[in-house]
């Protein structure tokens, strides 16, 4: 009996053992696990906390890491150059479609619209709405008289002559003419105002010449007979004389057919000279010159130009 005892103590303390072991082993395993994952949570941790490189001021322009160049990839470039090329071709295409259509409804020769310039404006050479000077010191009057002589070096005579020699009082109308002719207007015509006698236009004997020309307005044809004339805003009538002598802006300069089809056109002129008398000197005289003898207006209140024009001459000794 004592020996059954004995053996049986002797193999609950064998089993005791085993299981003993076995425990201490998957205690040692557990705690291996756990030695494992605190470990690879600290290289995690490492690797997170793990200082980046700092970005130099180079880097905005090409970050070689990244590829980039100034904040975007070469793709991208690509895409959004692509995009303003085909953006900015559409509008340069619209852009020169309207352009060819608009140019389509246009003539070379007359202005599509030219109803606010019906009735011409006058205009004076000098082209000075106030001349004053001293006939003593020709410096004072030299600027007047050589915008006088540029003024009428195309109404020269020598070059007068090459055109031609149209019908007075009426319409030169050439409208089926490719190439229209131009009438002749001699320097000649304006006698002691065309500065061919007198080189000085009457500037030198204090009695000045202002020379009065029409706006020129294409396809343009007044009615009756139209002529300057000129009035001094006075009590007493200012002498004056008219080149030519009756003033006339004759027909057969009309109509004018624009720039290109009539190149060489030349618009006819009327020159005034002011015969000033002693008493007439150092003193301002005001000069309106209206249109007159035609249909067009001189009287608008709204426009001052619209066929007339004011000027103040002042000559002192």
């Amino acid at each position: 009996m004592s020996s059954s005892l004995q053996e049986q103590n002797q193999e609950q303390n064998q089993e005791q053992n085993q299981e003993h072991k076995g425990d201490v082993k998957e205690d040692m395993k557990l705690e291996d696990k756990q030695n494992q994952s605190e470990e690879r949570k600290a290289e995690k941790w490492e690797e997170n906390n793990k200082e980046e490189p700092k970005e130099s001021w180079k880097d905005c322009i090409y970050n070689p890491r990244t590829g980039e160049f100034i904040g975007r990839t070469a793709s991208s470039w690509g895409l959004i150059l692509l995009f303003y090329l085909v953006f900015y071709g559409f509008l340069a295409g619209m852009f020169s479609l309207t352009m060819w259509v608009m140019l389509q409804t246009l003539d070379d020769n007359v202005p599509r619209y030219q109803d606010r310039v019906a009735n011409p404006g006058l205009v004076i050479r000098p082209h000075a709405a106030e001349i004053s000077f001293n006939r003593s010191d020709p410096m004072n009057y030299n600027q007047y008289i050589q915008n006088l002589h540029e003024l009428l070096q195309r109404y020269n005579d020598t070059i007068q002559e090459r055109n031609d020699l149209c019908l007075v009082g009426e319409y030169t109308e050439q409208d089926e003419e490719p190439i229209k002719k131009v009438c002749q207007f001699k320097r000649s015509m304006l006698s002691q105002c065309s500065g061919l006698r007198d080189s000085s236009f009457g500037f030198a004997e204090g009695k000045p010449c202002i020379i009065i020309k029409m706006n020129r307005v294409i396809g343009l044809k007044p009615q009756g007979d139209p002529y300057i004339n000129c009035t001094a805003k006075r009590a007493s009538p200012l002498r004056m004389q008219f080149y030519p002598s009756d003033a006339r802006l004759d027909k057969m300069f009309f109509p004018y057919y624009g720039n290109k089809a009539h190149a060489d056109y030349v618009q006819p002129l009327v020159a005034v000279q002011l015969l000033l008398s002693r008493e007439d000197l150092n003193v301002e005289q005001t000069v309106e010159c209206k249109l007159e003898g035609t249909n067009l207006r001189n009287d608008d209140d709204r426009d001052k130009f619209m066929g007339r024009v004011v000027f103040r001459v002042k000559v002192s000794e």
